[in-house]
């Protein structure tokens, strides 16, 4: 008998435990992407999968758990995007409705690459229960206090009124992901360039800025 070293074994179980997360959220893509999260059991997602349906259990919990787990990955590309447009170079020299067009557009092309991942993140997550509406009040939260950010910074440049933004802006959150939502639904595909258009003119709109001419 052979001795296998431990490191060497539990490097292996950990091997494993990736493939088989990978492969479910593979196939979490494809099925709430394609069919949707009701019309989806544990035992399809594991059959795609190709894996039992204790490995499903142990990476995610259940199939919530790993909804939530393409929703966390999907909203971070999105987040990231916009953080990484943030930071572009002339990005503090911008007017406001540039920089709200580059951050959108940032945010919108990344969760749109995919119209499963679209549909995941703005369709499938509503109504699912409480922990996901809790999971996903979480993320709002967090865009909140990031546009909050560049609204404050617009008020210091003068290029909207000083006061307390934070109020309009969850309003603003809330109908960017009804607005997502609503182009996810479409059968046809509206372009990233639309959509930035869109989220533009409501973002400048709410904070009392005006479009230029």
């Amino acid at each position: 008998m052979v001795d296998v070293p431990v490191d060497q074994l539990t490097g292996a179980v950990d091997g494993v435990r990736a493939r088989a997360r990978g492969q479910l959220v593979e196939a979490g893509l494809e099925l709430f992407g394609v069919y949707g999260y009701a019309q989806t059991s544990e035992q399809d997602l594991c059959e795609m999968a190709g894996v039992p349906v204790e490995a499903l259990r142990d990476e995610f919990g259940s199939r919530e758990g790993l909804l939530m787990a393409l929703h966390n990955q999907i909203t971070t590309a999105g987040l990231r995007a916009s953080e990484v447009a943030l930071l572009s170079e002339g990005m503090d020299d911008c007017p406001l409705e540039q920089r709200f067009r580059r951050l959108f557009h940032a945010y919108v092309s990344a969760v749109t690459r995919d119209l499963r991942e679209a549909r995941v993140t703005f369709v499938e997550v509503l109504g699912v229960s409480p922990a996901v509406d809790a999971h996903c009040k979480r993320w709002r939260d967090l865009w909140t206090d990031f546009l909050t950010g560049e609204a404050e910074r617009a008020a210091v440049r003068g290029e909207v009124a000083e006061r307390d933004h934070r109020v309009v802006v969850m309003v603003m959150v809330g109908t960017v992901h009804e607005l997502m939502a609503h182009h996810a639904r479409r059968p046809r595909r509206a372009r990233p360039d639309e959509v930035t258009e869109e989220l533009t003119k409501l973002g400048l709109a709410m904070l009392g800025a005006e479009m230029a001419d």
